[in-house]
């Protein structure tokens, strides 16, 4: 059973392998990408170009020019703020709060995992077809004269 205690689902959060840690900073495609992939969303990856969607910074696009997994943060090539001295830094980003525009399709496995994702999709939408109309049926009902007793 998951527990439902916010110290430990920080807890855990904190604890997670970088297996888990990788699907943790999943993002929503952009609905062109949905139509094209077959999946809703996806872990994002460095060389992605992201939309940030809530925020200071929301409406700044740009590509993903660095992850942190330990701190469950992205840096965004167009979201930047100005040190007093003049010197730009990126500001970091929760994925979360990010939407993907276009993909990073150079990894051969990525490739792969959207289009098991999309496979599996079309399974199940075919599986899930309305079944056909069944024609109901009258019972026959005898016609049986019933001032006479039946004979």
């Amino acid at each position: 059973m998951k527990t439902t205690k916010p110290g430990k689902q920080r807890k855990r959060m904190y604890l997670a392998p970088l297996s888990e840690r990788y699907r943790r900073f999943s993002a929503p495609l952009s609905s062109k990408l949905k139509d094209s992939h077959g999946t809703n969303s996806t872990p994002v990856r460095k060389g992605d170009t992201v939309m940030v969607m809530r925020g200071d910074r929301k409406g700044s696009e740009g590509k993903v020019t660095q992850i942190d997994r330990n701190k469950y943060l992205i840096f965004v090539d167009g979201a930047t703020r100005e040190k007093v001295d003049g010197t730009q830094i990126p500001v970091p980003i929760h994925p979360s709060k990010v939407m993907i525009t276009r993909l990073n399709l150079d990894d051969k496995w990525r490739k792969k995992i959207l289009e098991r994702k999309g496979a599996i999709k079309e399974t199940v939408v075919k599986q899930n077809e309305p079944p056909k109309k069944e024609v109901k049926r009258k019972k026959k009902v005898s016609k049986v004269n019933k001032t006479n007793g039946g004979t």
